[in-house]
């Protein structure tokens, strides 16, 4: 490619993996060697004006950025306050979340649920990201759907321990979710998202704050084998209500 543009390879590979921001002739003269016409090169530019602002916000509907986010990072860190994150989730809980809301057009569900067990086929890869991800025990005592939902997602929980950590409902801190992407050769992202939007900081400030709310969690947040029995316990209420059927456990 550094001779088809007649640039220096070390140019490339830095403006490949954004360590510096391509000028507009740079992006031009690079997309036009691969073959893009100029309404493909003019869209570029506009996703590209902000690809180096320290913070950005986008709907909270944009599913391509987060997927790509999450396949690319080597290490991933996260945080829930009421729910389960989106990658632990299985596909009734996600449904149920979406159809609680009233948010999404009823037509648009199946998609998005698909959508997200689409993103979780990084945690079956060989090169999957590092993960350990926090749940607050509001989080597992939200009355989401029925108790076949609720024991399903226990068990899914139950079997992923080992990159899981329960905050005890004691520890009301932590009021925010956030999760920080780690990257082999790129600066470290923090993120957030709410109903109406996502939100991506770059910023140092940012990344070292999430960085101390993670270490804070990790020494208040129960070990994996006490997450383990702390979830098995829900799994025995739901099985003990007299009043609620649940599913068999093999």
């Amino acid at each position: 490619m550094a001779i088809h543009l007649g640039w220096d390879p070390s140019k490339v590979s830095d403006i490949e993996l954004g360590k510096v921001r391509a000028s507009d002739v740079d992006v031009v003269q690079y997309l036009a060697t691969c073959g893009k016409d100029i309404d493909f090169i003019d869209a570029f530019r506009r996703r590209y004006y902000n690809a180096f602002d320290l913070y950005f916000a986008q709907a909270s509907d944009n599913v391509g950025t987060l997927a790509l986010t999450e396949a690319m990072a080597t290490r991933i860190f996260s945080y829930d306050v009421l729910i389960v994150h989106g990658l632990m989730q299985t596909e009734e809980y996600a449904r149920q979340l979406f159809i609680d809301s009233h948010i999404e057009a009823p037509e648009d569900i199946a998609r998005l649920v698909q959508a997200r067990m689409d993103r979780q086929t990084i945690l079956r890869r060989p090169n999957r990201p590092e993960c350990v991800f926090f749940v607050h025990e509001l989080a597992l005592r939200m009355q989401l759907g029925d108790a076949r939902i609720r024991e399903d997602q226990y068990l899914r929980l139950l079997f992923n321990t080992h990159i899981l950590r329960v905050v005890p409902a004691s520890n009301c801190a932590f009021r925010s979710a956030v999760t920080l992407y780690e990257f082999g050769k790129a600066a470290p992202v923090a993120y957030t998202e709410s109903d109406t939007a996502q939100v991506w900081s770059q910023d140092t400030v940012a990344v070292a704050q999430a960085r101390r709310l993670f270490q804070r969690l990790d020494a208040v947040a129960l070990d994996a084998e006490q997450s383990k029995r702390k979830l098995a316990e829900y799994v025995s209420g739901l099985r003990e209500d007299p009043h609620v059927g649940g599913t068999g456990l093999a």
